[in-house]
C-alpha cells in the first residue's frame, strides 16, 4: 500500500484498536484461480505473537479455502472512517483557490499466511469469542447455548476456520495532516456542521492528528 510518512501509522496498539472496532474485513488470497476476496467478520487475538493473530471462518462451500495458495501471504483489510473532503471546507480556497478535492480515510492491512482448521472443538470456542464480543452491547446477548445442540453441531460442519499469526501491519491514517492548521480547523468544522455518524467520526480523527 502506498503510504505517504505523514499518513503512516506504526503503532501496534493503535493498529490493533482500529481492528477491533472495524472487525470486519476483506481477505484477500491468491490461489489457482488468481485472486479471490471474501468479506467476513474477523477476531483478533493480542497473544504471545509480536502482531497477533486474526481468526475467522468461512463456509465449506467458499472455494477459497481449498485453493488459496499457502505459501503465499494473505491479506486482511480492515477499513475505519472514510469521508469526501470538499475544497470550500479550506480558507487556503478564498486566499489561492489552489486546492482540490480529497478523500479522508483510515485503513489497515495485515499480511499473514494462512492456516485452514477443521477441528470442531477450535471452530466452537472461535463461535463462543465471535458472538461473545458482537453480542455485547445487546440488552440480551444470545448465546450459542440458546440454540438446540443438534443444530450448532450441524452449522459447525458447515464452515472451516482460518487462522493468520500477523506477519505484519501497515497502517494509514490519511486525515488531512497535510494541510495547513487553518485548513484543518476548516475541515473539522465542515465535517461537525454535517453532523452525520461518519463525518463526526472524520472530524475527531482529524482533530487528533493536528
Amino acid at each position: 500500500m502506498y503510504i505517504p510518512r505523514a499518513n503512516s501509522e506504526t503503532r501496534t496498539p493503535v493498529i490493533h484498536k482500529l481492528i477491533e472496532e472495524q472487525p470486519f474485513a476483506s481477505l484477500i488470497t491468491m490461489g489457482t484461480a488468481g485472486l479471490f476476496a471474501s468479506h467476513i467478520p474477523m477476531v483478533l487475538e493480542r497473544d504471545s505473537t509480536p502482531l497477533g493473530r486474526l481468526k475467522c471462518h468461512l463456509s465449506r462451500a467458499n472455494q477459497q479455502w481449498r485453493e488459496f495458495s499457502p505459501d503465499l501471504e494473505a491479506l486482511a483489510i480492515f477499513s475505519g472512517p472514510q469521508h469526501y473532503i470538499t475544497p470550500t471546507w479550506y480558507p487556503e480556497k478564498q486566499e489561492s483557490g489552489e486546492v482540490v478535492p480529497t478523500w479522508n480515510y483510515v485503513v489497515v492491512h495485515a499480511y499473514g499466511h494462512l492456516r485452514v482448521i477443521e477441528d470442531s472443538q477450535w471452530l466452537m470456542a472461535h463461535l463462543h469469542s465471535l458472538t461473545t464480543i458482537h453480542e455485547a452491547d445487546s440488552p440480551v446477548p444470545w448465546k450459542i447455548e440458546d440454540a438446540p445442540t443438534d443444530y450448532i453441531a450441524s452449522q459447525v460442519k458447515g464452515i472451516v476456520g482460518l487462522e493468520m499469526i500477523i506477519d505484519r501491519l501497515e497502517g494509514k491514517w490519511k486525515v488531512s495532516q497535510n494541510r495547513s492548521e487553518q485548513d484543518r480547523a476548516g475541515v473539522a468544522e465542515g465535517l461537525a456542521e454535517l453532523n452525520t455518524t461518519e463525518s463526526l467520526a472524520m472530524k475527531s480523527l482529524v482533530e487528533e492528528r493536528r
